[in-house]
């Protein structure tokens, strides 16, 4: 399960990562656009928070409610696990997509910041390192015959 999970994880990450390139290229040879005023005060702030939600609040939030409806369970299938894990995954690097987007539209310095920062931490914890994985499965109690 930790080899596929690290799988999904840079299947996920890799575009991206390419996209950073390309973007950087992009940028570097075409000149300075960015938003309007008008666009970059709610677009700006919307993207900040959208990073935030789906880089930090919402693992938190997904991980409370897979504890919350198993935690009446003797025991959680392998499979269902996998399940979580992958879609723990999918939320967390969602913020890297939006820190892509919010640097092709050139947003403030300060919202740019914010969004790569929750971007960066989105990568790093949502890492599938295969401690944490053993370490879930303890806690959740996996049924490894499933």
């Amino acid at each position: 399960m930790h080899i596929q999970l690290k799988r999904f994880y840079f299947k996920l990450l890799a575009p991206v990562i390419i996209g950073f390139a390309g973007a950087c290229a992009y940028l570097r040879f075409q000149g300075a656009g960015g938003l309007t005023e008008p666009a970059s005060a709610v677009i700006a702030p919307a993207m900040f928070i959208l990073a935030a939600g789906f880089g930090i609040a919402g693992p938190i939030l997904y991980r409370s409610i897979f504890a919350y409806r198993r935690r009446n369970h003797a025991r959680v299938p392998g499979t269902e696990f996998y399940k979580f894990e992958r879609n723990l995954t999918g939320i967390a690097l969602t913020a890297p997509y939006l820190a892509l987007a919010g640097y092709l539209m050139q947003l403030p310095r300060f919202h740019m910041a914010t969004v790569i920062l929750a971007a960066l931490y989105a990568i790093y914890t949502s890492y599938p390192l295969e401690k944490r994985i053993r370490l879930d499965e303890k806690i959740f109690r996996i049924d490894p015959c499933n």
